[in-house]
């Protein structure tokens, strides 16, 4: 019998070809876990490659090529009530803006607002933002000479908040929380002033607070204490508790030493 002709033969051989073939198909691999397998491998070599690469050294940018060639300005509104202080007191506010920040500063008629722009002879940049924040600061309601500390000094800073944001009051009860704050002629807010050495401004609702970070806190505690509703006379405590922290600082307890004396 002829071996080639047997049936049983071809059922085996298309066997072993659907085997090879599912094999293979198998083995093939997708594009994506390949793509995928490239771009980890580039992520790698770019890292490889930043670390072996040296920082870059830029030289410091000088002041004109900081402003970029053209002027900046900055506008403070004024409202209708500082009209007259502001005209008084021009002269005290033109001077250090423009003699010792070198900017140039003009009151538009027109539009009510306070502009204040670089020139060529301004060295720092930063000083149009002190111009701004020292008339900002006036316009507030601080004295100029209380205002002319955020041009001289840089740690100093100036926050805003209103009464009902520390506590929703209306009415007589909003009166009596200003009221607390300020005290009989002013003692309160004098008191808080001294021991937490900022400056504070009371606008109906608004309480604006000129000093440095940490001073400023102590005086917002105080005064958000006296809005909850707390007397005078914690405020008072607490004065003498900064005073004596102030003066002590924390010392540190020292053990006695006991001698003992013997009889001779």
């Amino acid at each position: 019998m002829d071996t080639d002709n047997n049936p049983t033969t071809e059922v085996a051989a298309t066997t072993i070809d659907s085997e090879d073939t599912t094999e293979a198909f198998v083995k093939v691999k997708s594009k994506k876990t390949s793509k995928r397998k490239r771009e980890m491998d580039g992520v790698d070599m770019e890292a490889e490659d930043s670390v072996a690469c040296k920082r870059p050294q830029f030289p410091p940018i000088s002041g004109d090529k900081l402003k970029g060639g053209s002027d900046e300005m900055r506008k403070v509104a004024v409202p209708a009530h500082r009209y007259t202080p502001l005209k008084e007191n021009w002269l005290k506010i033109f001077t250090p803006i423009v003699e010792n920040l070198q900017l140039q500063v003009r009151f538009n008629l027109k539009t009510r607002n306070v502009e204040i722009k670089t020139c060529k002879d301004t060295q720092d940049i930063g000083s149009l933002t002190r111009a701004a924040d020292f008339v900002r600061a006036f316009v507030l309601g601080f004295q100029v000479e209380d205002a002319l500390a955020l041009i001289r000094l840089d740690e100093l800073f100036l926050e805003t908040f209103d009464v009902t944001d520390v506590k929703p009051l209306k009415g007589d009860h909003l009166s009596r929380a200003i009221g607390r704050i300020a005290g009989k002629g002013g003692k309160t807010k004098f008191t808080i002033e001294n021991v937490t050495k900022t400056r504070i401004v009371l606008a109906d609702s608004k309480v604006h607070i000129l000093g440095s970070f940490q001073n400023i806190k102590m005086a917002r505690t105080a005064i958000c204490n006296l809005i909850l509703g707390k007397t005078e006379r914690d405020v008072e405590v607490g004065r003498v508790v900064v005073r004596k922290g102030r003066r002590i600082q924390c010392p540190e307890v020292t053990p006695f030493i006991f001698r003992f004396h013997t009889s001779s």
